[in-house]
């Protein structure tokens, strides 16, 4: 029996939304978009609903994903890793509309993906806007028949809601991590990186430790007008089950804290993995201390007035500490 995600109504969302930061799991609103123009649409037909958003496309470049017949929509790599399993082609946004009201699609499966609403159909971003969404963010589109999306994260915030179709979401908490056997960093599908394991296929022998962080995996199912609030670096791996699928995502980012933590961790490569496993001991030590704070506060037998860095970093000390990253890197010493 699949672990069920938790249901709110939509003032619960807005609260959860106002502070996502600090928000720990993920939680389902149904019928949170029922009455949108796009939704009410789908639910006379997938053919009204695409004609709706072709009423309201410009014919802005898009990419499109081809997967063929034999991949069954599971848009990933192709065996040795070194590409993908599908193709891509550069189209118009209102002429792929066209195409799937016309034709349904090629053999095999077709999707845009994460295209910016406000650039592609301004004014069906303004017309389908949820009212719990903080500012700031955007919205983004999701087009296309039924196909299924690798495992993967986001760095940000995110509210999605289905639009047309059918899609079922499967989570999982970011300590999976290590059970996920995700892929390379380059190449990625989409920006970021993906499991190389399948939730609709486990293969224990390739991936023995998925098993676990799929028993202890989070499923919904979202009928047209469902939504899920997805928290930062949540794992989750989305199938489309319709014929034709729309889902609308809005993703935000709170007040910027200085540099990236992604960058972080991409200094994290060059400085930290190469060293003996006596060194990484000391490190992971002093990560957990200074850092996540595992003892509690590092800085709290300190004086206020002494803590430095282990207070709350000035922009003088970001500065430095800037300018003593780019020094390292062999960067700029001006």
């Amino acid at each position: 029996m699949p672990n069920t995600i938790s249901a709110v109504d939509a003032n619960e969302l807005g609260r959860i939304a106002a502070r996502a930061a600090d928000v720990l799991d993920p939680v389902v609103v149904r019928g949170l978009a029922a009455d949108l123009p796009v939704v009410q649409a789908a639910g006379r037909g997938d053919q009204e609903m695409l004609q709706y958003l072709a009423g309201h496309a410009r014919d802005i470049e898009v990419t499109a994903l081809h997967a063929p017949p034999e991949i069954c929509g599971k848009f990933g790599y192709n065996d040795g890793l070194t590409s993908f399993n599908f193709s891509k082609r550069t189209t118009g946004f209102r002429r792929f509309i066209s195409e799937l009201i016309a034709h349904g699609g090629p053999d095999g499966a077709v999707a845009i993906q994460g295209i910016r609403a406000h650039e592609a159909a301004p004014q069906f971003a303004a017309e389908n806007a949820i009212a719990c969404a903080p500012a700031g963010g955007e919205y983004r589109l999701w087009l296309g028949t039924r196909a299924e999306v690798a495992i993967h994260c986001d760095p940000a915030p995110n509210i999605a809601y289905v639009a047309a179709g059918k899609r079922r979401f499967t989570l999982f908490a970011p300590e999976e991590i290590g059970n996920l056997y995700l892929g390379p960093f380059d190449p990625v599908p989409n920006g970021t990186q993906i499991s190389l394991a399948d939730p609709l296929a486990p293969d224990d022998v390739r991936f023995p430790r998925f098993r676990a962080a799929l028993g202890r995996a989070r499923v919904a199912d979202l009928e047209p007008g469902d939504s899920i609030f997805i928290p930062t670096g949540w794992y989750h791996h989305v199938e489309a089950l319709s014929p034709v699928n729309l889902l609308v995502n809005y993703w935000w980012q709170g007040a910027s804290q200085g540099p990236s933590p992604w960058d972080a961790l991409m200094h994290g490569f060059m400085a930290l993995r190469g060293l003996s496993a006596a060194e990484k001991r000391v490190w992971q030590a002093m990560f957990a201390h200074y850092i996540f704070e595992e003892n509690g506060d590092p800085a709290a037998h300190i004086p206020p007035q002494s803590r430095g860095i282990l207070a709350s970093p000035t922009p003088q000390m970001i500065a430095a500490m800037r300018k003593s990253i780019l020094q390292s890197l062999g960067g700029p010493r001006s």
